[in-house]
C-alpha cells in the first residue's frame, strides 16, 4: 500500500539571482505540489528551482512561463515527480520560456506529454528520466522530452521508456543535438521530425518499434533537412507497434532500427544498427505512411526523401520477420520462406518529374558507400509487384554536412 510521504524540514527552496538561503518547508504530497507551483509562478530570470531527493505524487501538471529558469533535481532516480494520480492537465511539466534547463530527475506516468517546450530558444534538457513504469501501452503519454518550435536544443545523458509515439522528439525546430541519451520500449525512441540542422550521437535505441527517425510530415510550419545520425547504437526494435490509431508513427513497422521519410539530406554513417527484424534501415515517401491515406498532400510538401547518404555503419542480422503483410510478402518472393530482408530498404517512390536518365539530381540520390550491404527498391508505386535488388543506382556520394554548433554554447 502506498503511503502519504511527509517530508519534514524539506529543502525545496527557490536559489534567485542573489543566491538567498533556501527556506525549510514541510507537509504532505498537496502541500508540496501547491509550493512547487508557486515556485514555478514565481520564478525570475537566473531562478534555480531545486527539487531535492524524494519520490513526490502530483495530481496537476506543472507550467513555466518565465525566461531564464533552471529546474534541477539531485538525480534521475533520486528525485522522482510521479504523475500517476494526475487528474488536472495534459502535461507533466509545459514550458514556454527561452534559456531554459532542466536536469537530474525523473518525470514519471504523466497522463499525456511529459516534458513539453514550445517555442524556446537555448534549451538544455540533461539527466531527465522519462518512463512510463506500467510497460508499453497506447495509453501511455503520447511524447516524452518534446521540444517543438524551439531553437538551440541540446538533450543530452537522458532515458526515455515506454512513450506511446515518441521518447526524445523534436519537432519544427532549429539548431539540434541529441547525444547520449537511451530510448527504450518506445513507439519511436528518437524523432527529429521538420526539424533543421541536427545532429543525433551516440545514443542508445532499443526494444522501441523504430530505433531512431527523419521525418517530414505536411500540414506543419517548417521543411525539415540536413540531419545527421552517426556513433549511435540501434539494435532489436521489435516491440509491437502500440501507437493510437491515426497517428503518424503507427505506420511504422515494428522491427526498425533507422527510419527516414520525406526528409532531406540525411546522413546515416558509423552507428551499429542490428536485429532490427523489418530491416536495419528504411528510406520511405509519404505515400507509404497510412496517415497519407487519412490527410493526402499539400501542394507545397514535398513527399519524396533526398539526398541521404548512408556509409560506414555496422550491419548485423536484421529483415528476418517483418512487421505487415505487405512487408512480409516482399520477403517472401524475392529471398524466399527463410531468407530476409537487406539491411536497407526503399520503398522505391521517387519524384517522376525530375529524372535524368532515369536517377534523381546528383544531389537529391540515395547514395550508399557501406561495403557490400544489401539494398532493395520494394517498388511500392506498383504495389511491390516488381521489386530490385541492384545496387549499382546507389554507388554515388553526396557533399557531407557540417556538424552543428550550439550558439550559445549550454552550460554545464
Amino acid at each position: 500500500m502506498r503511503r502519504t510521504l511527509l517530508f519534514l524540514a524539506l529543502p525545496l527552496a527557490l536559489a534567485a539571482c542573489n543566491h538567498e538561503t533556501p527556506t525549510a518547508q514541510s507537509g504532505t504530497d498537496a502541500s508540496f505540489e501547491a509550493k512547487l507551483q508557486q515556485q514555478f509562478l514565481d520564478a525570475k530570470p537566473g531562478s534555480v528551482i531545486e527539487i531535492p531527493a524524494g519520490h513526490y505524487h502530483l495530481q496537476r501538471g506543472l507550467s513555466l512561463r518565465t525566461d531564464g529558469v533552471t529546474i534541477k533535481g539531485a538525480g534521475m532516480d533520486k528525485t522522482v515527480l510521479s504523475f500517476k494520480g494526475q487528474v488536472v492537465g495534459p502535461e507533466g511539466l509545459l514550458v514556454n520560456a527561452n534559456d531554459f534547463t532542466i536536469e537530474n530527475l525523473a518525470l514519471e506516468d504523466t497522463k499525456g506529454d511529459a516534458l513539453k517546450i514550445n517555442q524556446g530558444k537555448n534549451i538544455t534538457i540533461r539527466g531527465v528520466r522519462v518512463e512510463w513504469t506500467g510497460g508499453p501501452k497506447t495509453t501511455n503519454g503520447a511524447y516524452g522530452l518534446y521540444p517543438v518550435k524551439t531553437q538551440n536544443v541540446l538533450i543530452e545523458d537522458s532515458v526515455v521508456i515506454g512513450a506511446s509515439d515518441a521518447g526524445i522528439y523534436v519537432g519544427q525546430s532549429n539548431n539540434i543535438i541529441v547525444r547520449r541519451n537511451r530510448a527504450e520500449y518506445n513507439v519511436a525512441g528518437i524523432e527529429i521530425e521538420n526539424s533543421v540542422n541536427a545532429d543525433v550521437y551516440e545514443n542508445t535505441a532499443t526494444n522501441n518499434s523504430g530505433g531512431i527517425l527523419v521525418f517530414n510530415m505536411p500540414n506543419l510550419s517548417q521543411a525539415g533537412h540536413s540531419t545527421r545520425v552517426f556513433k549511435n547504437k540501434s539494435f532489436a526494435n521489435n516491440t509491437d507497434n502500440f501507437a493510437a490509431k491515426g497517428a503518424a508513427v503507427a505506420s511504422v513497422p515494428a522491427g526498425s532500427g533507422v527510419v527516414v521519410n520525406s526528409n532531406d539530406k540525411v546522413e546515416i554513417f558509423d552507428n551499429d544498427i542490428a536485429d532490427n527484424k523489418s530491416s536495419n534501415v528504411i528510406i520511405s515517401s509519404y505515400f507509404s505512411t497510412n496517415y497519407y491515406n487519412k490527410k493526402g498532400v499539400a501542394a507545397e510538401y514535398n513527399p519524396y526523401p533526398k539526398g541521404i547518404f548512408i556509409y560506414d555503419n555496422r550491419f548485423k542480422g536484421g529483415g528476418d520477420s517483418p512487421d505487415g503483410m505487405k512487408l512480409k510478402a516482399l520477403k517472401t518472393a524475392v529471398y524466399g520462406i527463410s531468407g530476409k530482408l537487406p539491411d536497407v530498404l526503399w520503398d522505391g517512390y521517387v519524384d517522376e518529374k525530375t529524372l535524368v536518365n532515369g536517377l534523381p539530381p546528383e544531389g537529391d540520390r540515395i547514395c550508399i558507400q557501406n561495403g557490400d550491404v544489401g539494398v532493395i527498391n520494394a517498388d511500392g508505386p506498383h504495389g511491390y509487384a516488381n521489386p530490385s535488388t541492384d545496387t549499382k543506382p546507389y554507388q554515388c556520394t553526396l557533399p557531407k554536412l557540417p556538424p552543428v554548433v550550439l550558439d550559445p554554447e549550454p552550460k554545464a
